[in-house]
């Protein structure tokens, strides 16, 4: 066991008044289940179910999921038997926002269950998030960064890695990624903390020709939308560069978090490339001939919507994990459950913290809650002097983060 793990740091908690996670619990999901009501017509069962849900997810305790429900054991297993009965307040963080999202999606029957955990409901498989994904993805900025792909693609194979990956990085703020002139004072660079792209790359080094042993490389998605189509431009240069043989993308089996990515998600982000003007199109049919040939996978595990530390992952998944030449975390949920959703001291090592993992990790993550490690002493101090502790959830920082071990 590392030194640094000697002693446990706290697990994180939403109980304090004011506190980041506080605010998630007591006005983020309040407020989004009145914008997910307001998003479909649905029935009085509906209603009454979000009624319900919005009560005692405010004032009430932890519930088990209705006896019916198809994956009310696995949830047991996960945490509902030991903590049903207790605040949502007072269990790991990480925990409840997942169990939030798991009992949202019964309050609106994506399971079958109409809202009442009674019989099959017209409502099952519709994703309550879908329209704030498709604005997203139709939005007139993601115009705009995928016709800088015109210009990327007449840039040196290295800048084109280099802004593939910082455009997967910042997520919606992909066209940070593009930009061809360099990083700016106070922008990309000012905001990166911690960089280790230098040993991603050491991982990914490709031979000429395009190699045939360069393995495979996993992406464990985050967000769908303007956060997606980036990862799926990065695992496209990977794969045609000779980067990677294979490339596996790891989804969610169901909707999660407000826009984390599924499978439909995949999808949707394919096409919106394939009837975008430019190099775009040429990205996305090239992606899609890679799924039908299985040069690209999709993966929908089942613990992806875990509401648990990657230490407690299966053995299928820790199986395929271990095969790749590396896997790529992307966005800050991930991170949390990368290197566990605890206070540890920012300065901790990264490496420490996932010795667990199975094979080489890379976390590409933008900083949105308060977990944070392998910063060096001088960057932390910095942060803080001039930013107090916002830097670690405002969304202006990041980090590219690896393991090799």
């Amino acid at each position: 066991m590392p030194a640094s793990d000697s002693v446990s740091p706290p697990v994180i908690l939403g109980n304090e008044p004011g506190s980041f996670p506080w605010s998630v619990l007591a006005e983020r999901h309040p407020a989004l289940i009145q914008k997910v009501r307001d998003a479909f017509p649905y029935g009085p069962e509906q209603h009454r179910a979000l009624d319900a849900l919005l009560k005692n997810c405010s004032e009430g305790v932890v519930e088990p999921l209705p006896a019916g429900a198809e994956d009310r054991e696995q949830w047991e297993d996960w945490g509902t038997r030991e903590y049903a009965g207790r605040s949502w307040f007072d269990v790991p963080w990480l925990w409840a926002e997942g169990y939030f999202y798991r009992q949202l999606l019964e309050a609106v029957g994506y399971f079958g269950s109409g809202g009442s955990g009674v019989g099959e409901g017209a409502w099952r498989g519709i994703d309550p998030f879908r329209p704030f994904k498709l604005a997203e993805l139709d939005a007139p900025e993601t115009d705009e960064e995928l016709a800088a792909l015109d210009d990327l693609v007449r840039e040196p194979e290295e800048e084109q890695a280099r802004a593939l990956l910082h455009g997967s990085l910042w997520g919606n703020r992909a066209d940070l990624g593009f930009r061809l002139s360099g990083a700016d004072e106070g922008g990309e660079a000012a905001g990166l903390v911690a960089d280790d792209s230098e040993a991603l790359r050491s991982l990914l080094r490709p031979a000429r020709p395009a190699r045939s042993d360069a393995g495979t490389v996993c992406l464990v998605a985050d967000n769908a939308s303007r956060e997606l189509v980036p990862d799926l431009l990065l695992l496209d240069h990977l794969l045609t560069r000779g980067y990677a043989e294979r490339a596996v993308l790891h989804v969610k089996p169901h909707p999660y978090f407000v826009s984390d990515a599924t499978t439909a998600d995949v999808v949707d982000a394919l096409r919106r490339l394939i009837r975008a003007p430019g190099a775009a199109a040429a990205y996305g049919r090239r992606l899609w001939s890679a799924l039908a040939e299985g040069r690209l996978a999709v993966r929908a595990h089942p613990f992806s919507c875990a509401p648990l530390p990657y230490t407690a992952m299966p053995g299928g998944l820790r199986e395929d994990f271990a095969s790749a030449t590396v896997t790529l975390m992307k966005g800050d949920l991930n991170y949390r459950r990368l290197v566990g959703d605890r206070l540890r001291p920012p300065t901790t090592p990264f490496a420490d913290v996932t010795a667990y993992f199975p094979g080489p990790v890379a976390a590409l993550r933008t900083l949105k809650s308060d977990v944070i490690v392998g910063l060096d002493a001088r960057t932390e101090a910095a942060l803080v002097a001039a930013e107090g502790q916002r830097w670690r959830t405002s969304g202006t920082r990041a980090v590219i983060q690896v393991s090799a071990q």
